[in-house]
């Protein structure tokens, strides 16, 4: 029998392939939660797909091709891991792309493009989650008020709350997730559903690592957080452990900055 903050749980994860997505698919597998791993592909430059290898390590996973910008597809996902797993109770809504981060460019010479297919994926992918993954959840209401019905968990960025050079596309849609977090909390509380948001500074992942391929530039970004290093995708997954679990259960609408203390600090 499964043991853990999330045993008995099934949970989605987009984005699970690889970075954020993958820590936090596996991190959820180790606290007992039977893991829905969502992507357009089951494995990245990581090699063994995710879900392979937390059914190799003891778990329960299965993967399901994924566009999140496509409502079809996100209505597919639910209904899959719902006749697979028997329902759901937590979505991670991880899934995102950051284009500017290898080729950063002011909003002028931002193209309609990149912004579309950016706010696509980080915003609308968001939105399709948390809309299909919350009608499953209403129909799986507690009797018991005190009983989650289910749990929403974003992955935004600070970037959704701090201004950052060169990043337009990006920032709009992680804003934009920051905001549909709140409101989104406020139509499902009534409901016992909880949804939250993570807000990562810069975090040791392979959209990091493709900015990062010098030291000079990793110093300089590790300089930028108070605490003098970058974050590790696990303190990501540890937080939306924390989030899914029922350690948090006075918690929804939060916006938590995973970020090194970049967002609380003043630089003059």
């Amino acid at each position: 029998m499964a043991t853990g903050l999330l045993a008995g749980k099934t949970a989605i994860i987009t984005g699970a392939a690889s970075g954020l997505g993958r820590a936090t698919a596996l991190a959820f597998a180790r606290q007992g939660a039977s893991v829905v791993c969502a992507d357009i592909y089951p494995s990245s430059s990581y090699g063994q797909a995710t879900h392979e290898l937390i059914t190799q390590q003891g778990g329960r996973s299965s993967f399901i091709k994924t566009d999140v910008s496509n409502e079809k597809s996100m209505r597919a996902l639910i209904g899959n891991t719902v006749a697979g797993f028997g329902n759901l109770d937590i979505m991670i809504n991880n899934a995102g792309v950051a284009s500017e981060a290898h080729s950063p460019k002011p909003i002028w010479d931002t193209t309609e493009e990149i912004f579309d297919k950016t706010y696509s994926i980080n915003a609308r992918g968001v939105f399709l989650g948390c809309k299909y993954s919350g009608l499953q959840m209403l129909k799986q209401a507690k009797r018991d008020t005190r009983q989650r019905s289910g749990t929403i968990i974003n992955v935004g960025s600070v970037l959704g709350v701090l201004g950052k050079s060169g990043t337009p596309a990006y920032a709009a849609a992680k804003g934009a997730v920051v905001s549909m977090t709140r409101a989104a909390a406020m139509d499902f509380a009534p409901h016992k559903i909880y949804c939250n948001s993570i807000l990562p500074g810069f975090t040791r992942t392979p959209m990091i690592s493709s900015m990062t391929d010098n030291s000079k530039t990793e110093s300089h970004l590790s300089q930028c957080h108070p605490l003098q290093r970058l974050g590790e995708p696990d303190e990501i997954a540890n937080a939306a452990v924390f989030l899914a679990s029922h350690l948090s259960d006075g918690i929804t609408g939060l916006n938590m900055s995973v970020d090194g203390g970049l967002h609380a600090q003043l630089r003059l």
